[in-house]
């Protein structure tokens, strides 16, 4: 059997899926989370036969079943066509009135119906009663309480559901007891003379003029169309799908909600609102906002976290708890390295191998597990933050910033998600409104950095800035996010002409972030950060260390000299990167090699350094002469404060990791935008990087009182254009006549 679950966006229904499947699906608390269906299993009892399951479905998160967000025709083409054997909805008894919209929806379908009422705990805390023998009384189906985050009668519901679907259902309608009875009763007749599955459904649909239904049916779309006209009562056309509308809702008020809800406190909700006055601010919202995040890098990548030394206490300041853990790793990985290598020595292994072994296998792996506690770290912040509600309010804040794009808030939800992994960031465009919008979106996703390349700022921030990795880290990501904005503003006025966003988006209230459900998420992160350093960064590592050991005639370059293959390739390419700064001089060609291993994985760029810059003097007998790659960057000098700029500037807005190509690949559907899009990023990449390079270095010969005065002249011409497109914008008097 297969059941599929259905509701409104941030209900619980994913928290639901998770619970009865034990399926790893992501759980946010956020609107729009879901944005395909997923699919688990629920055994029946512990040791359950193969035959003994039942097939749970996960479909998108609506809030009707009407054809307006991809969301909404995913969920009713599922369970139109796919036929599920049950519908489980799951309903937020905190927010009954509007949850039951959807479930008027669901009960006309020939399926059978159980409803959850989810949140049950809080209603219960808060002092609410819901009485759910009314309430089911009232819909004519089972109603079960729940509480999907504490799996409370989650079983109860499982049973009642294998009871409930042995009877076969047909669809019900409120609109009998309506001012429309007598035109549904009519076109109710209509399609039940055609045979068509879920009749109450289609007649409502069809009295609605659902577009959908219009265009499957256009044999009945006539003669219904003439039935209503028996009933039009002015010369303007009565608008059917407002009016049901307004039945749905007053059968919810006036017949449902007095007599199942006995007593209802939304305490919550009060609560929430008070704190959105300051973080959900037009004035304060967005600073305060930069500082929380601020506070997470500190707290991250800081080596002064806290600075003690006029308390005598320490000599230094305190490194923060991500780089306090990252030493402990990273002695760890040393001591393991140091074995391997006393160990093949001991075992008379051949150069070739314990150079494959430790300098290029392990040396590779280790230089990036060295950064897994800081990606950790950052994963559980953003965790946090989305679990408790507030990042649903960021996507509300920076709407009003996106709007002159072309972008709604909306599309800064999947740009957030870039900040964890592109790939499913990318996916989370499927969510908007329109296909130009989905698109715009899809080629700025990138440019939020992702935690694959934290690991890279980090070690060139270590290398060539010491003490201020932190606001270095911080530096990139708002870079990122302004190269965003200017990106958005060229592709409104080039390729996206005349694109435009509507943004609807519930927030949900404030809630404490759920230990079991944030460390899922996390354990998810690690895993798939894993699996990537043993697969792709593992091949690559040893594929670079073989290209740079060996020369053309398959030799050791140790040992016959000459220049390696990888130094012969990359210098072809080599030219491309010079003006970028970061590619000049002798050992140029390896950050260039570096940033060309990132296109398979962002982490590959960090292990790549790790085996083409060796530590002058190793000796793997003395435990801990093994450098990490940023103290060999610094200690070699690889990097100005410039040319580590530009290095990170390139690699932050370059083409992405091979699965996120894929993945844009999937989501735009035509190799003819794909190769528009990978010229897009590369070209942006160049051009940011250049103008890095090329204005700092002109700034640092000009002086730094020269800088300032250009800096200001830069800024009153700006400020000019500003001003006059804004006093041209105030004349217009909204005639129309140029469309805008």
């Amino acid at each position: 059997m297969r059941f599929a679950i259905a509701g409104n966006p941030n209900s619980g229904k994913t928290t639901l899926f998770n619970s009865l499947t034990g399926s790893r699906a992501h759980v946010g608390n956020w609107p729009g989370v879901t944005v395909d269906k997923k699919e688990g299993v629920y055994r029946l009892g512990n040791g359950a036969k193969t035959s003994e399951k039942i097939n749970i479905i996960d479909l998108p998160g609506v809030y009707s079943l009407s054809p307006y967000t991809p969301e909404e025709v995913i969920s009713r083409q599922f369970i139109m066509d796919e036929k599920p054997d049950l519908i489980i909805n799951i309903v937020d008894s905190t927010k009954l009135e509007r949850n039951l919209y959807l479930t008027t929806q669901l009960l006309e379908m020939d399926v059978p119906v159980v409803v959850a009422l989810n949140m049950m705990d809080i209603i219960k805390r808060e002092g609410s009663v819901i009485d759910t023998e009314i309430l089911s009384q009232k819909l004519g189906v089972p109603v079960v309480p729940v509480s999907a985050l504490k799996s409370g009668n989650v079983k109860l519901l499982m049973d009642k559901c294998i009871e409930y679907v042995k009877s076969p259902r047909r669809g019900s309608s409120f609109l009998p007891e309506t001012a429309l009875s007598e035109q549904y009763a009519k076109v109710l007749k209509l399609v039940e003379r055609h045979n068509i599955r879920h009749p109450v459904f289609h007649a409502v649909k069809l009295l609605e003029n659902d577009s959908i239904e219009l265009m499957h049916n256009a044999v009945l779309s006539a003669d219904i169309q003439n039935l209503k006209l028996e009933y039009e009562k002015s010369e303007k056309p009565f608008d059917y799908e407002a009016e049901i509308a307004d039945l749905r809702y007053k059968f919810i008020t006036d017949d449902i909600k007095p007599n199942a809800v006995k007593v209802f406190k939304n305490s919550g909700s009060k609560k929430s609102e008070k704190i959105d006055r300051i973080l959900t601010h037009r004035i304060w919202g967005l600073p305060l906002f930069g500082l929380l995040m601020f506070v997470i890098f500190h707290f991250i990548f800081s080596e002064n976290f806290l600075y003690l030394k006029s308390f005598d206490i320490l000599e230094k300041g305190l490194s923060s708890p991500g780089v306090l853990l990252q030493e402990y790793i990273e002695k760890g990985l040393d001591f393991i390295m140091n074995r391997m290598h006393l160990l093949l020595g001991n075992a008379h292994a051949a150069a070739w191998a314990q150079g494959a072994v430790v300098d290029g296998l392990l040396k590779g792996i280790f230089s990036v597990l060295t950064f897994l506690p800081q990606i950790l770290l950052l994963f559980l912040s953003l965790s946090i933050l989305e679990d408790s509600g507030y990042m649903a309010r960021i996507a509300f804040i920076m709407d009003r910033l996106l709007k002159p794009f072309g972008l709604s808030g909306k599309a800064f939800i999947p740009m957030l998600m870039g900040f964890g992994c592109s790939v499913p960031a990318m996916m989370g465009t499927r969510t908007l409104g329109s296909v130009k919008e989905q698109r715009m979106t899809i080629m700025l996703v990138p440019f939020f950095s992702c935690g694959a390349k934290m690991m890279i700022w980090a070690t060139v921030g270590t290398a060539a800035f010491a003490k201020h990795v932190d606001i270095f880290i911080f530096s990139v990501y708002i870079i990122g996010i302004a190269v965003a904005v200017v990106g958005a503003i060229i592709l409104k006025k080039t390729a996206f002409r005349g694109i435009k966003s509507n943004f609807v988006l519930e927030l949900p209230d404030y809630r404490y972030p759920r230990l079991k459900g944030t460390l899922v998420e996390l354990w998810k992160k690690m895993k798939g950060f894993l699996t990537t350093v043993t697969t792709t960064i593992a091949v690559s590592t040893l594929a670079i260390w073989f290209l740079q050991n060996f020369n053309l005639r398959f030799q050791m370059v140790s040992e016959t000299g000459g220049a390696s293959i990888l130094e012969v390739l990359s210098n072809a390419v080599n030219w491309v990167f010079v003006p970028l700064g970061f590619a000049q001089g002798a050992d140029g060609w390896k950050l260039v090699v570096a940033t060309l291993t990132g296109l398979l994985a962002k982490e590959a760029v960090v292990s790549t350094m790790g085996v083409l810059y060796k530590v002058p003097g190793y000796d793997p007998n003395v435990s801990g002469s093994e450098a990490q790659v940023a103290d060999t960057l610094q200690a070699d000098g690889v990097f100005t404060g410039l040319t580590a700029i530009s290095f990170v500037v390139f690699n932050l807005l370059v083409i992405p990791c091979v699965a996120a190509v894929a993945t844009a690949r999937s989501e735009l559907k035509s190799a003819k935008w794909m190769f528009f899009v990978i010229g897009f990023w590369f070209a942006t990449a160049w051009t940011a990087s250049f103008l890095v390079y090329q204005a700092g270095s002109l700034l640092s010969r000009a002086g730094w009182i020269n800088a300032v005065i250009f800096l200001f002249i830069v800024g009153i011409v700006l400020f000019a254009i500003f001003m006059r497109r804004k006093n041209k914008k105030d004349k217009c008097k909204g005639c129309n006549k140029c469309g805008k």
